[in-house]
Protein backbone atom coordinates (compact mmCIF):
# COMPACT_ATOMS: atom_id res chain seq x y z
CA UNK A 1 0.00 0.00 0.00
CA UNK A 2 1.67 3.09 -0.94
CA UNK A 3 2.36 5.46 1.37
CA UNK A 4 0.98 9.39 2.22
CA UNK A 5 4.40 10.57 0.35
CA UNK A 6 4.13 8.41 -2.59
CA UNK A 7 0.61 9.21 -2.80
CA UNK A 8 1.40 12.79 -2.82
CA UNK A 9 4.58 12.92 -4.34
CA UNK A 10 3.88 14.66 -7.91
CA UNK A 11 1.28 17.33 -5.96
CA UNK A 12 4.41 18.28 -3.44
CA UNK A 13 7.09 19.02 -6.87
CA UNK A 14 4.19 21.09 -8.04
CA UNK A 15 4.05 23.32 -5.55
CA UNK A 16 7.48 24.10 -4.91
CA UNK A 17 7.73 24.67 -8.31
CA UNK A 18 4.85 27.42 -8.00
CA UNK A 19 6.79 28.87 -5.18
CA UNK A 20 9.91 28.53 -7.22
CA UNK A 21 8.39 30.67 -10.36
CA UNK A 22 8.03 33.36 -7.69
CA UNK A 23 11.51 35.93 -8.21
CA UNK A 24 11.72 36.58 -4.32
CA UNK A 25 15.67 38.16 -4.85
CA UNK A 26 16.32 40.02 -1.82
CA UNK A 27 19.31 41.73 -3.31
CA UNK A 28 17.75 43.61 -5.70
CA UNK A 29 15.05 46.19 -4.75
CA UNK A 30 13.04 45.57 -8.23
CA UNK A 31 11.64 42.06 -7.30
CA UNK A 32 10.56 43.29 -3.39
CA UNK A 33 7.24 42.64 -4.61
CA UNK A 34 7.88 39.42 -5.36
CA UNK A 35 9.52 38.73 -1.99
CA UNK A 36 6.73 39.75 -0.30
CA UNK A 37 4.70 37.37 -2.63
CA UNK A 38 6.77 34.54 -2.17
CA UNK A 39 6.45 35.31 2.16
CA UNK A 40 2.52 34.91 1.86
CA UNK A 41 2.74 31.75 -0.58
CA UNK A 42 5.00 30.25 2.47
CA UNK A 43 2.27 31.71 4.54
CA UNK A 44 -1.07 29.95 2.81
CA UNK A 45 0.40 27.14 2.59
CA UNK A 46 1.88 26.87 6.75
CA UNK A 47 -2.16 27.56 7.22
CA UNK A 48 -3.34 24.93 5.07
CA UNK A 49 -1.62 21.62 6.52
CA UNK A 50 -2.47 22.95 10.13
CA UNK A 51 0.53 25.13 11.28
CA UNK A 52 -1.26 27.35 14.00
CA UNK A 53 -1.00 31.50 14.65
CA UNK A 54 1.06 31.65 11.46
CA UNK A 55 2.16 35.19 10.62
CA UNK A 56 4.19 37.33 8.35
CA UNK A 57 6.16 39.30 11.18
CA UNK A 58 7.13 42.75 10.03
CA UNK A 59 10.92 43.79 10.33
CA UNK A 60 12.92 46.85 8.58
CA UNK A 61 13.03 44.59 5.67
CA UNK A 62 11.73 41.46 4.37
CA UNK A 63 8.96 39.68 6.85
CA UNK A 64 9.64 36.31 8.44
CA UNK A 65 7.08 33.41 8.29
CA UNK A 66 6.25 32.21 11.71
CA UNK A 67 4.20 29.26 12.69
CA UNK A 68 3.99 26.62 15.51
CA UNK A 69 2.22 23.43 16.41
CA UNK A 70 2.56 22.73 20.42
CA UNK A 71 0.71 20.11 21.26
CA UNK A 72 1.86 19.63 24.57
CA UNK A 73 4.68 21.12 27.11
CA UNK A 74 6.23 17.65 27.95
CA UNK A 75 7.75 17.14 24.49
CA UNK A 76 10.77 18.66 22.84
CA UNK A 77 10.45 21.82 20.72
CA UNK A 78 12.18 22.20 16.85
CA UNK A 79 12.35 25.59 15.62
CA UNK A 80 12.46 24.80 12.17
CA UNK A 81 15.16 27.80 10.10
CA UNK A 82 14.97 28.72 6.46
CA UNK A 83 15.33 31.46 4.24
CA UNK A 84 12.96 32.23 1.37
CA UNK A 85 14.86 34.72 -0.47
CA UNK A 86 17.03 33.80 -3.25
CA UNK A 87 20.29 34.72 -4.98
CA UNK A 88 19.99 37.03 -7.82
CA UNK A 89 20.08 35.08 -11.03
CA UNK A 90 21.99 37.16 -13.58
CA UNK A 91 23.69 36.38 -15.63
CA UNK A 92 20.28 35.18 -17.20
CA UNK A 93 21.96 34.28 -20.73
CA UNK A 94 24.08 31.35 -19.19
CA UNK A 95 20.73 29.51 -17.86
CA UNK A 96 19.89 26.72 -20.21
CA UNK A 97 15.72 27.67 -19.47
CA UNK A 98 14.93 31.11 -17.40
CA UNK A 99 15.67 30.73 -13.81
CA UNK A 100 12.15 31.82 -12.55
CA UNK A 101 10.21 29.15 -15.04
CA UNK A 102 11.04 25.82 -13.67
CA UNK A 103 11.67 22.94 -15.71
CA UNK A 104 12.40 18.92 -14.42
CA UNK A 105 15.28 18.10 -16.75
CA UNK A 106 16.83 14.41 -15.76
CA UNK A 107 15.22 13.91 -12.39
CA UNK A 108 16.39 17.63 -11.32
CA UNK A 109 14.42 20.65 -10.83
CA UNK A 110 16.22 23.33 -12.34
CA UNK A 111 15.24 27.01 -10.96
CA UNK A 112 16.73 29.57 -9.09
CA UNK A 113 16.21 28.48 -5.46
CA UNK A 114 15.35 24.90 -5.79
CA UNK A 115 18.22 23.61 -3.60
CA UNK A 116 18.74 27.39 -2.01
CA UNK A 117 16.98 27.20 -0.06
CA UNK A 118 13.17 26.73 -1.28
CA UNK A 119 13.52 23.72 -2.63
CA UNK A 120 15.05 22.59 1.11
CA UNK A 121 12.37 24.50 3.36
CA UNK A 122 9.55 22.99 1.58
CA UNK A 123 10.98 19.52 2.62
CA UNK A 124 9.93 20.69 5.84
CA UNK A 125 6.64 22.10 5.02
CA UNK A 126 5.64 18.84 3.14
CA UNK A 127 7.07 16.80 5.94
CA UNK A 128 4.93 17.68 8.82
CA UNK A 129 1.58 17.48 6.73
CA UNK A 130 3.10 13.77 6.23
CA UNK A 131 3.33 13.52 9.85
CA UNK A 132 0.24 15.14 10.01
CA UNK A 133 -1.78 12.69 8.10
CA UNK A 134 0.37 9.88 9.61
CA UNK A 135 -0.41 10.71 13.50
CA UNK A 136 0.38 13.54 13.98
CA UNK A 137 3.43 15.42 15.23
CA UNK A 138 5.78 14.11 17.78
CA UNK A 139 7.37 17.38 19.09
CA UNK A 140 6.68 20.92 19.39
CA UNK A 141 7.11 22.78 16.03
CA UNK A 142 7.60 26.13 15.06
CA UNK A 143 9.06 27.26 11.69
CA UNK A 144 10.86 30.14 11.64
CA UNK A 145 11.86 31.37 7.75
CA UNK A 146 13.20 34.40 7.05
CA UNK A 147 13.43 36.67 3.35
CA UNK A 148 17.38 38.10 3.98
CA UNK A 149 19.88 35.52 4.56
CA UNK A 150 21.17 36.16 0.89
CA UNK A 151 21.67 39.73 2.34
CA UNK A 152 23.30 39.23 5.79
CA UNK A 153 19.92 38.83 7.84
CA UNK A 154 20.66 42.02 9.83
CA UNK A 155 16.99 41.82 10.76
CA UNK A 156 16.49 38.83 11.89
CA UNK A 157 18.93 39.33 14.24
CA UNK A 158 17.17 41.68 15.62
CA UNK A 159 14.03 39.64 15.89
CA UNK A 160 15.82 36.98 17.78
CA UNK A 161 16.90 39.12 20.67
CA UNK A 162 13.27 40.67 20.93
CA UNK A 163 11.25 37.61 20.45
CA UNK A 164 12.90 35.18 22.90
CA UNK A 165 10.49 33.42 24.34
CA UNK A 166 8.65 33.31 21.65
CA UNK A 167 11.41 31.18 19.84
CA UNK A 168 12.32 29.03 23.03
CA UNK A 169 13.16 25.17 21.70
CA UNK A 170 15.40 22.84 22.08
CA UNK A 171 16.90 22.58 19.05
CA UNK A 172 17.13 24.22 15.60
CA UNK A 173 16.51 22.06 12.61
CA UNK A 174 17.97 23.51 9.47
CA UNK A 175 18.48 22.66 5.76
CA UNK A 176 20.31 24.81 4.17
CA UNK A 177 23.19 22.60 3.72
CA UNK A 178 23.73 19.63 1.66
CA UNK A 179 25.34 15.36 1.70
CA UNK A 180 28.66 14.37 -0.16
CA UNK A 181 26.60 11.96 -2.28
CA UNK A 182 23.01 10.60 -3.10
CA UNK A 183 24.80 7.14 -1.72
CA UNK A 184 26.67 8.30 0.83
CA UNK A 185 24.84 10.69 3.49
CA UNK A 186 26.44 12.90 6.00
CA UNK A 187 25.79 15.81 8.22
CA UNK A 188 27.77 18.95 8.36
CA UNK A 189 28.97 19.67 11.87
CA UNK A 190 30.88 22.44 10.89
CA UNK A 191 30.69 25.79 9.03
CA UNK A 192 32.88 28.76 8.30
CA UNK A 193 32.42 32.67 8.88
CA UNK A 194 32.63 35.41 6.44
CA UNK A 195 33.41 38.87 6.19
CA UNK A 196 32.61 40.52 3.24
CA UNK A 197 33.91 44.27 1.38
CA UNK A 198 33.40 46.01 -1.18
CA UNK A 199 36.65 48.53 -2.75
CA UNK A 200 36.31 51.59 -4.56
CA UNK A 201 39.72 53.06 -6.02
CA UNK A 202 39.61 56.52 -7.66
CA UNK A 203 42.21 57.97 -9.67
CA UNK A 204 41.66 60.72 -11.75
CA UNK A 205 38.37 63.52 -11.24
CA UNK A 206 37.07 61.96 -14.41
CA UNK A 207 37.90 59.49 -17.19
CA UNK A 208 41.06 60.51 -19.34
CA UNK A 209 42.25 60.13 -22.67
CA UNK A 210 44.49 57.19 -22.13
CA UNK A 211 46.99 58.77 -25.11
CA UNK A 212 47.07 62.00 -23.45
CA UNK A 213 47.56 60.86 -19.58
CA UNK A 214 48.09 57.46 -20.06
CA UNK A 215 51.97 57.20 -18.10
CA UNK A 216 51.41 60.03 -16.58
CA UNK A 217 48.55 59.08 -13.84
CA UNK A 218 47.95 55.65 -11.66
CA UNK A 219 45.11 54.13 -13.62
CA UNK A 220 42.83 53.07 -10.50
CA UNK A 221 42.19 49.52 -12.31
CA UNK A 222 45.88 48.73 -12.29
CA UNK A 223 45.94 49.61 -9.15
CA UNK A 224 43.37 47.56 -8.08
CA UNK A 225 44.66 44.29 -9.94
CA UNK A 226 48.08 44.98 -8.14
CA UNK A 227 46.86 45.33 -5.07
CA UNK A 228 44.52 41.92 -4.79
CA UNK A 229 47.44 40.12 -6.39
CA UNK A 230 49.40 41.45 -3.28
CA UNK A 231 46.84 40.00 -0.96
CA UNK A 232 48.07 36.01 -1.50
CA UNK A 233 52.00 35.16 -1.53
CA UNK A 234 53.32 32.77 -3.65
CA UNK A 235 52.24 29.73 -1.39
CA UNK A 236 48.23 30.94 -1.36
CA UNK A 237 49.06 32.26 2.07
CA UNK A 238 47.12 35.17 2.70
CA UNK A 239 49.38 38.42 3.47
CA UNK A 240 47.05 40.47 6.02
CA UNK A 241 49.40 41.06 8.99
CA UNK A 242 47.38 39.59 12.06
CA UNK A 243 45.18 37.35 9.59
CA UNK A 244 46.02 34.04 10.92
CA UNK A 245 46.80 34.88 14.38
CA UNK A 246 43.83 33.01 15.71
CA UNK A 247 42.93 30.78 13.11
CA UNK A 248 42.61 26.89 15.67
CA UNK A 249 44.96 24.95 14.88
CA UNK A 250 43.53 20.66 14.28
CA UNK A 251 46.16 18.48 15.24
CA UNK A 252 47.14 15.98 12.53
CA UNK A 253 45.04 13.40 14.06
CA UNK A 254 41.97 15.53 13.93
CA UNK A 255 43.26 16.51 10.13
CA UNK A 256 43.79 12.37 9.47
CA UNK A 257 39.86 12.07 10.95
CA UNK A 258 38.43 15.02 8.38
CA UNK A 259 40.12 13.19 5.19
CA UNK A 260 38.87 10.09 6.03
CA UNK A 261 35.74 11.50 4.48
CA UNK A 262 35.51 10.29 0.75
CA UNK A 263 37.04 12.77 -1.80
CA UNK A 264 38.81 11.40 -5.48
CA UNK A 265 40.31 15.49 -6.48
CA UNK A 266 40.32 13.84 -9.94
CA UNK A 267 36.30 13.84 -9.68
CA UNK A 268 36.44 17.31 -8.00
CA UNK A 269 38.60 18.39 -11.32
CA UNK A 270 36.08 16.82 -13.71
CA UNK A 271 33.34 17.80 -11.67
CA UNK A 272 33.82 21.96 -12.24
CA UNK A 273 36.02 21.93 -15.53
CA UNK A 274 39.57 22.53 -14.12
CA UNK A 275 42.88 20.81 -14.94
CA UNK A 276 44.31 21.47 -11.62
CA UNK A 277 43.36 22.28 -7.78
CA UNK A 278 44.66 25.42 -6.55
CA UNK A 279 44.82 26.90 -3.06
CA UNK A 280 47.23 26.91 -0.15
CA UNK A 281 50.55 25.04 0.10
CA UNK A 282 50.22 22.55 2.84
CA UNK A 283 46.73 21.78 3.22
CA UNK A 284 44.13 19.03 0.85
CA UNK A 285 40.97 20.04 -0.91
CA UNK A 286 39.03 18.54 2.06
CA UNK A 287 41.07 20.45 4.16
CA UNK A 288 41.11 23.83 2.15
CA UNK A 289 37.17 24.08 1.76
CA UNK A 290 36.49 23.07 5.57
CA UNK A 291 39.16 24.43 8.51
CA UNK A 292 41.13 27.13 6.60
CA UNK A 293 40.49 30.55 6.09
CA UNK A 294 39.91 32.28 2.31
CA UNK A 295 40.07 35.46 0.72
CA UNK A 296 38.59 35.72 -2.72
CA UNK A 297 37.80 38.60 -5.39
CA UNK A 298 33.91 37.65 -5.97
CA UNK A 299 33.51 40.57 -8.79
CA UNK A 300 35.51 43.22 -9.83
CA UNK A 301 34.40 46.13 -12.58
CA UNK A 302 35.85 49.62 -14.41
CA UNK A 303 36.05 51.39 -17.30
CA UNK A 304 34.91 50.84 -20.25
CA UNK A 305 33.12 47.22 -21.08
CA UNK A 306 30.77 48.25 -23.77
CA UNK A 307 31.35 46.82 -27.45
CA UNK A 308 34.98 48.03 -29.30
CA UNK A 309 37.39 49.95 -28.09
CA UNK A 310 36.97 53.20 -25.81
CA UNK A 311 41.06 54.60 -25.21
CA UNK A 312 40.15 55.64 -21.29
CA UNK A 313 41.94 55.69 -18.01
CA UNK A 314 38.96 54.96 -15.76
CA UNK A 315 38.34 57.24 -12.66
CA UNK A 316 37.23 54.72 -10.46
CA UNK A 317 37.72 50.64 -9.78
CA UNK A 318 35.80 48.68 -7.88
CA UNK A 319 35.92 44.76 -6.44
CA UNK A 320 33.97 42.95 -4.06
CA UNK A 321 36.04 40.99 -1.54
CA UNK A 322 35.02 38.19 0.81
CA UNK A 323 36.93 36.44 3.58
CA UNK A 324 35.85 32.59 5.06
CA UNK A 325 36.58 32.41 8.30
CA UNK A 326 37.42 29.70 10.81
CA UNK A 327 37.20 28.73 14.57
CA UNK A 328 38.21 31.13 16.35
CA UNK A 329 38.72 34.16 14.36
CA UNK A 330 35.57 36.63 13.86
CA UNK A 331 34.17 39.09 11.67
CA UNK A 332 34.79 42.59 13.32
CA UNK A 333 38.18 41.23 14.03
CA UNK A 334 39.16 40.25 10.28
CA UNK A 335 37.14 43.15 9.04
CA UNK A 336 39.02 45.79 11.02
CA UNK A 337 42.24 43.80 10.14
CA UNK A 338 41.10 43.93 6.08
CA UNK A 339 40.09 47.57 5.72
CA UNK A 340 43.34 48.87 7.57
CA UNK A 341 45.59 46.69 5.38
CA UNK A 342 43.66 47.53 2.11
CA UNK A 343 44.20 51.30 2.72
CA UNK A 344 47.75 51.19 4.18
CA UNK A 345 48.56 48.89 0.66
CA UNK A 346 47.52 51.94 -1.70
CA UNK A 347 49.87 53.53 -3.44
CA UNK A 348 50.07 57.53 -3.62
CA UNK A 349 47.70 58.69 -6.87
CA UNK A 350 44.58 56.97 -5.52
CA UNK A 351 42.15 57.21 -2.75
CA UNK A 352 40.83 53.61 -1.77
CA UNK A 353 37.24 53.67 0.83
CA UNK A 354 36.34 49.90 1.77
CA UNK A 355 32.75 49.47 2.57
CA UNK A 356 32.40 46.62 5.22
CA UNK A 357 28.97 44.82 3.43
CA UNK A 358 27.62 41.58 5.97
CA UNK A 359 29.61 39.11 8.24
CA UNK A 360 28.91 35.93 10.18
CA UNK A 361 30.65 34.09 12.97
CA UNK A 362 32.05 30.06 11.98
CA UNK A 363 30.94 27.87 14.08
CA UNK A 364 31.04 23.79 15.23
CA UNK A 365 28.43 21.96 16.53
CA UNK A 366 28.54 18.56 18.62
CA UNK A 367 28.12 15.12 17.66
CA UNK A 368 27.44 13.68 20.47
CA UNK A 369 23.61 15.67 21.11
CA UNK A 370 20.51 13.67 21.27
CA UNK A 371 19.80 15.91 18.19
CA UNK A 372 22.27 14.64 15.93
CA UNK A 373 22.08 11.04 16.81
CA UNK A 374 18.48 11.44 16.06
CA UNK A 375 19.75 12.78 12.64
CA UNK A 376 22.28 10.56 12.04
CA UNK A 377 19.39 7.57 12.94
CA UNK A 378 17.03 9.30 10.68
CA UNK A 379 19.65 9.01 7.90
CA UNK A 380 20.76 5.51 8.40
CA UNK A 381 16.98 4.45 8.24
CA UNK A 382 16.52 5.98 4.90
CA UNK A 383 19.57 6.09 3.07
CA UNK A 384 20.60 2.76 4.85
CA UNK A 385 24.04 4.14 6.10
CA UNK A 386 25.38 6.17 8.78
CA UNK A 387 25.86 9.41 7.89
CA UNK A 388 29.36 11.13 7.65
CA UNK A 389 30.13 14.08 10.13
CA UNK A 390 31.62 16.87 7.53
CA UNK A 391 33.42 20.62 8.11
CA UNK A 392 31.33 22.69 5.03
CA UNK A 393 32.98 25.40 3.98
CA UNK A 394 30.12 27.96 3.42
CA UNK A 395 28.59 30.07 5.94
CA UNK A 396 25.45 30.28 7.43
CA UNK A 397 25.59 33.22 9.95
CA UNK A 398 22.92 33.02 11.97
CA UNK A 399 23.56 29.45 13.27
CA UNK A 400 26.48 31.13 15.89
CA UNK A 401 23.57 34.01 16.16
CA UNK A 402 21.48 31.19 17.61
CA UNK A 403 23.57 29.57 20.16
CA UNK A 404 24.95 33.57 21.56
CA UNK A 405 21.13 34.59 21.64
CA UNK A 406 18.79 31.31 22.41
CA UNK A 407 21.85 28.97 23.57
CA UNK A 408 20.27 26.86 20.95
CA UNK A 409 22.73 24.18 18.55
CA UNK A 410 21.51 23.60 15.69
CA UNK A 411 21.72 20.40 13.33
CA UNK A 412 22.25 21.24 9.74
CA UNK A 413 20.23 18.16 7.93
CA UNK A 414 20.80 19.29 4.36
CA UNK A 415 20.08 17.29 1.30
CA UNK A 416 21.60 19.02 -1.43
CA UNK A 417 24.72 18.23 -3.69
CA UNK A 418 27.88 19.81 -4.02
CA UNK A 419 26.91 19.74 -8.01
CA UNK A 420 23.41 21.67 -7.35
CA UNK A 421 24.99 24.87 -8.56
CA UNK A 422 23.85 26.84 -6.31
CA UNK A 423 24.98 30.58 -6.61
CA UNK A 424 25.00 29.84 -10.22
CA UNK A 425 23.04 29.37 -13.78
CA UNK A 426 21.50 26.49 -13.45
CA UNK A 427 20.64 25.79 -10.35
CA UNK A 428 19.09 22.34 -9.82
CA UNK A 429 17.36 20.11 -6.96
CA UNK A 430 17.15 16.65 -7.38
CA UNK A 431 13.68 14.84 -7.25
CA UNK A 432 15.59 11.87 -5.07
CA UNK A 433 16.94 14.64 -2.85
CA UNK A 434 13.60 16.64 -2.70
CA UNK A 435 11.80 13.53 -1.63
CA UNK A 436 14.39 12.00 0.23
CA UNK A 437 14.36 15.13 2.70
CA UNK A 438 10.84 14.58 3.21
CA UNK A 439 11.00 10.80 3.92
CA UNK A 440 13.71 11.81 6.35
CA UNK A 441 12.73 13.77 8.63
CA UNK A 442 10.01 12.65 10.18
CA UNK A 443 11.91 10.13 11.50
CA UNK A 444 14.13 12.92 13.10
CA UNK A 445 11.37 13.93 14.62
CA UNK A 446 10.23 10.60 15.91
CA UNK A 447 13.71 9.67 16.63
CA UNK A 448 14.40 13.10 18.47
CA UNK A 449 11.13 12.59 20.63
CA UNK A 450 11.81 9.35 21.72
CA UNK A 451 15.60 9.52 22.66
CA UNK A 452 14.90 12.78 24.72
CA UNK A 453 12.42 10.43 26.57
CA UNK A 454 14.62 8.28 27.64
CA UNK A 455 17.11 10.65 28.84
Amino acid sequence: MPTYLEENQNRFIHELMDWLRIPSVSADPKFHGDVLQAADFLKQRLEEIGVENVELCQTAGNPIVYGEKLTDPALPTVLVYGHYDVQPADPYELWDSPPFEPVIKDEKIYARGACDDKGQVYMHVKAFEVMQQQGGVPCNVKFMIEGEEEIGSNNLAIFVKNNKEKLKADVILISDTGILANDLPSIEVGLRGLSYHEVEVTGPNRDLHSGLYGGAVANPINVLCKMIASLHDENNHITIPGFYDNVATLSAEERADLNRVPHSDEEFKQSIGLPATYGETGYTTVERTGIRPTLDVNGIWGGYIGEGAKTVIPSKAFAKISMRLVPHQTSDEITALFQEHFTRIAPEGVTVQVRPHHGGEPVVTPTDSVAYQAAAQAMETTFGKRPVPTRGGGSIPIVAMFKSELGIDSVLFGFGLDSDAIHSPNEHYGVFNFLKGIETIPLFFENYAALEKAK
